[in-house]
């Protein structure tokens, strides 16, 4: 397994473009970001191309998700924009070669039907699954906890298991937050056997406070071994939130893990 930055959230001191090499320079094996559409996707293949990074995963575009509305993947009325975003995403993702997009299900709207949501997301999904095969990019679906995220749809490992069920594809799979996963105090190494095979991506950050490893109360070498154990030799991704005092004061933890 090899480790990322989630320049979101890592060396956010820094502009995007500035990162990618902040990244190489502390040591990480390559990067991702959230929504990194601000950045022409030349300029960024050719970013990545200067420091030798690949780049892991990058989110589908998500309307009003960010803003605290209810996105657009399992929004039936919203089709035609989510439509429009699968095809931005899909552009995008042609120059500069994601490995994974990750289809953020959004929050369940007023209104609406989780049954009827949940059946929109997996469509959405499927399509998005077929539309990314066709350029070897992995499509995947996270969890996120509904304490830091109220009203988001999809909050644990069983939710995630139920939804590929029924989007029934090949080209989607899990991504497994594990941050997101002890924010609900739930059985993290039970819930990496219950996903195995099905898990595509992996993203940590300490819990409580969505630190940097060494700054909460998680276990991760268990979690790890968890992960070995059910054949994840996917990347392990770095989302937290460094302290005051910048990221690279918050990268000790990086060498060790490199070196386990």
């Amino acid at each position: 397994m090899k480790i990322a930055a989630n320049l979101s959230m890592l060396f956010s001191e820094l502009p995007l473009g500035e990162r990618i090499m902040a990244a190489r320079a502390a040591g990480f094996d390559g990067v991702e970001n959230q929504f990194p559409y601000e950045l022409p996707a030349i300029r960024l293949k050719e970013l990545l191309e200067r420091a030798g990074l690949p780049l892991v995963l990058i989110n589908l575009p998500a309307g009003d998700f960010i803003q605290g509305g209810p996105g657009l993947a399992a929004m039936p009325a919203r089709q035609d924009e989510f439509d429009a975003a699968l095809q931005e995403a899909l552009t995008y993702a042609a120059m500069a070669r994601p490995m994974c997009i990750n289809v953020l299900p959004g929050r369940l709207a007023d209104g609406i039907d989780r049954d009827q949501a949940l059946e929109t997301l997996a469509n959405n999904l499927r399509r998005s699954a077929e539309a990314f095969a066709l350029l070897g990019i992995r499509v995947v679906c996270e969890a996120i906890n509904p304490l830091d995220m109220p009203g988001f749809l999809i909050n644990t490992p069983e939710h995630l298991q139920a939804l590929l069920e029924r989007v029934d594809h090949p080209n989607c799979q899990a991504q497994l937050d594990l941050y997101h996963m002890a924010r609900q105090q739930l059985d993290i190494v039970a819930g990496i056997h219950f996903l195995g095979a099905r898990i595509g991506h992996v993203q940590f950050a300490d819990c409580p406070g969505r630190g940097a490893p060494g700054t909460g109360a998680v276990e991760f070498e268990p979690l790890i071994s968890a992960l070995q154990a059910v054949g994840y030799d996917g990347w392990l991704s770095a989302e937290y939130r460094p302290d005051d005092q910048g990221t690279a004061a918050s990268l000790g933890w990086l060498a060790e893990w490199q070196h386990r």
